[in-house]
């Protein structure tokens, strides 16, 4: 199972969402540091509000497989720029939480997520479970193997490890 990882502002639901991945009740608990278990690492809401603490996202990123930014449906504004992605060297996926609040707002949140990179967007709800399996499975899905040489070679010309081979060649070729 990949490693993820979750970055969010507090109360975004990170913590919950630990919680649901792993099958646990649900109970409040205040992040104080970053977490890190077999399958997750939780941080603190305070280091993604804080150009401070930020670099700390950086660091804990190189631990995971895969980097999720987790937001509220209700968020009231967006942390993430636009090409997050860019200093990112792991897939990148976004994680929509409290489907269920009254005043969710699924389709900007997901607009913010896909103008930061996110290759895929789940829409979760860690009370009900809703939308847990579908992420479950997702990170269940093998790595990419490779060999020292393909890895060069896609170093290269620009690759990362998880995009497809075929996905570049095909850019190129357009760009003739």
């Amino acid at each position: 199972m990949k490693k993820i990882f979750l970055m969010g502002r507090s109360e975004a639901g990170k913590t919950s969402l630990t919680q649901a991945l792993r099958g646990e009740e649900l109970h409040y608990v205040k992040t104080q540091y970053t977490n890190t278990g077999e399958d997750t690492i939780d941080s603190p809401g305070e280091y993604a509000e804080s150009k401070y603490f930020s670099l700390g996202l950086a660091c804990f990123s190189f631990e995971a497989d895969v980097i999720a930014v987790v937001q509220a449906a209700d968020e009231p504004y967006n942390l993430f720029g636009p090409s997050l992605h860019t200093f990112i060297q792991r897939p990148l996926i976004g994680v929509i939480t409290k489907t269920d609040s009254p005043y969710a707002n699924v389709p900007m949140i997901r607009q913010w997520m896909e103008n930061a990179g996110c290759e895929r967007v789940f829409e979760v709800n860690n009370k009900t479970r809703d939308g847990i399996n579908e992420l479950l499975e997702y990170l269940k899905e093998d790595l990419p193997r490779m060999s020292f040489e393909e890895a060069l070679y896609r170093q290269s010309i620009g690759l990362s490890e998880w995009e497809p081979l075929n996905h570049m060649i095909g850019q190129k070729k357009q760009s003739k």
